[in-house]
């Protein structure tokens, strides 16, 4: 009788332990290797955290010192301003405590000013009253009128040169005017524009040659009754002495220039009071 070989459970054990065991190494493997590599993930998303919040930081604290900074400053800039409002408000009450001294003496001043003003004013019409006369107010009238015209005449004598004749020599229209009101001798006024153009003045005849503005001089002819005269570079304001026949000072004429523009001139012509002049002549000029 064949024999049958007869396995047993060991033999059969043996077969499959081994891929078994293979298997469970490769599974032990693949595990470390993903613990492994969810490590390094883990230590590099810990150092980019890590990185992060010191970059927060340090921002955090350059933020903070910033406003520090600032800080420190505001509050010395608010110092200062309020050490300059503390000046201005010192002196703001100064001002107004002057001010306020300043309109309290004025007030006080224009009361005693409009006091003594009506005290006055009641003075004089109780003294007008019981003692003026209406013959004493036309008196005072007379001496006050007087006092003004020898006034008015001294100012004028004063302000006005006077020529070699010593009567006073005006400057203007307003000033023959005056000397026209004073009543000591006639004046003609007289301009002439343009150069060589004969023009009567009184019973004189001018004729202006040409000017110097820039030194106020004019260069011109005059002839009184049949006497011609020729006059070069008379200034402004001096008189040409002309005698007529048989007259002497106080009776001589005087032609005065006031005034030179272009080619142009003004002046008068001062002649005695009596106005009547002989007919033929004889004339010279003062410089």
């Amino acid at each position: 009788m064949s024999e049958i070989p007869e396995y047993t459970n060991t033999d059969r054990g043996g077969s499959w332990q081994m891929p078994a065991i293979a298997i469970l190494a490769l599974i032990a493997l693949g595990g470390l290797f993903f613990g492994w590599s969810n490590s390094a993930k883990m230590d590099a998303a810990k150092q980019s955290v890590t990185d992060q919040v010191k970059a927060v930081q340090t921002a955090t604290q350059q933020d903070l010192t910033a406003m520090k900074d600032r800080l420190t400053t505001d509050e010395k800039t608010n110092t200062d301003l309020q050490g300059d409002l503390k000046v201005v408000t010192d002196r703001l009450k100064i001002t107004q405590s002057q001010l306020k001294k300043a309109r309290t003496e004025a007030a006080q001043l224009n009361t005693e000013t409009t006091q003594k003003l009506s005290a006055l004013d009641t003075s004089v019409h109780t003294e007008l009253a019981t003692k003026a006369t209406t013959d004493d107010v036309k008196t005072v009238d007379t001496k006050v009128t007087t006092v003004s015209t020898n006034l008015d005449k001294t100012n004028n004598d004063l302000s006005m040169a006077r020529s070699e004749l010593g009567t006073l020599i005006a400057k203007n229209h307003d000033e023959i005017d005056v000397l026209r009101r004073m009543g000591e001798r006639d004046y003609i006024e007289f301009t002439i524009a343009g150069k060589n153009q004969p023009q009567k003045v009184g019973n004189v005849t001018v004729e202006l040659k040409g000017v110097n503005e820039k030194r106020n001089r004019a260069n011109l002819v005059v002839v009184l009754e049949d006497k011609k005269l020729e006059e070069k570079n008379r200034n402004i304001n001096s008189p040409m002495i002309l005698y007529p026949t048989g007259q002497r000072a106080p009776q001589a004429e005087e032609l005065v220039i006031n005034k030179i523009g272009k080619n142009s001139i003004s002046g008068y012509l001062s002649v005695p009071k009596s106005g009547a002049q002989p007919a033929t002549s004889a004339s010279k000029s003062g410089n």
